[in-house]
């Protein structure tokens, strides 16, 4: 009698900063989902291929849910409810050090109609006391029924083990959709995009960071060095934001490349020669064809 082999697709939905893509990363045991402390720092649904002899979970990663306040905002938000209609299993995830907000009451609401079940995770449990984790889940589950509650901790993996286990149990069987040694479905200029637009992120402030896309142009292998020659443009709004990227000198473009491309080596496992250019696009952000042109194209969206 052979074991029967389970999939699934897991959609990780939540508000900004509640620990999506380090819950994602930890699971995978390697980075496909840049992390910051700022908000809106997902803008893509990002898949995440986790896979054992007996199963395969595709984790879908997705922007943060807020108010949006122009046409790439509008993208996010209607790409992460996208994925109810994708998966077969949604994980609610929430801060436990943050208290539930109008955010999270609407993203209920809009869960209440989910046709899968919906698992509520309470991240960041390191951060509170334990006798605080009674209160925060009876607070949650008043407002709707979920299929099950796992507090758990993605920055230390604590209870990741639990989660892993349940959704597991909760797959029904199914095929293989990807090789065992894939972890992601985004091809390689879609995560050196990611990688540089990170180091920005954690470089700079105020508007900059969200005036941000970053764009691989060119992905090719000089034969001289053997290095991995990867060109590409990071677009800002303002010639003031370009000023800020380039740096005084352009000692800040040099630092973000730097620090980038250390990323980008682990990654690929090769070594790069990292090349960048900043561009100004007015208001690129409310442009629907700037919008496609950057990677983040309006598709059929609730």
């Amino acid at each position: 009698m052979t074991n029967t082999f389970k999939s699934g697709f897991v959609a990780i939905l939540g508000r900004p900063n509640v620990g999506k893509s380090t819950f994602l990363n930890h699971v995978l045991g390697q980075k496909i989902a840049i992390m910051s402390d700022k908000p809106q720092t997902t803008r893509n649904k990002i898949q995440g291929i986790y896979t054992t002899d007996a199963e395969q979970i595709v984790f879908i990663d997705t922007p943060g849910i807020h108010k949006p306040h122009n046409a790439l905002g509008d993208f996010m938000v209607q790409s992460a409810y996208s994925t109810l209609r994708e998966c077969d299993i949604v994980l609610f995830m929430v801060a436990a050090d943050e208290a539930r907000s109008t955010g999270e009451d609407m993203i209920i609401e809009r869960l209440k109609n989910a046709k899968v079940p919906v698992i509520l995770v309470v991240n960041k449990i390191d951060k509170i006391h334990p006798d605080r984790l009674f209160e925060i889940v009876s607070d949650y589950t008043s407002q709707m029924v979920f299929a099950d509650v796992v507090p758990i901790s993605a920055l230390e993996g604590n209870n990741t083990p639990k989660l892993l286990e349940i959704l597991s149990s909760a797959l029904t069987e199914g095929p293989q959709y990807f090789p065992s040694d894939q972890i992601t479905d985004h091809p390689e200029r879609f995560l050196v995009s990611e990688m540089i637009r990170e180091k920005i992120l954690l470089l700079t402030r105020e508007e900059v960071p969200h005036s941000i896309a970053v764009t691989t142009d060119k992905m090719t292998r000089d034969d001289a060095t053997g290095k991995l020659h990867i060109m590409a443009t990071i677009i800002v709004e303002r010639k003031t934001q370009k000023g800020i990227i380039l740096g005084h000198g352009g000692d800040m473009i040099r630092k973000i490349g730097k620090l980038a491309r250390r990323d980008i080596e682990v990654m690929l496992g090769d070594k790069v020669y990292l090349e960048t250019w900043v561009k100004v696009k007015a208001d690129w952000r409310d442009k629907k064809l700037d919008l496609a042109d950057f990677g983040y194209k309006q598709d059929d969206y609730l």
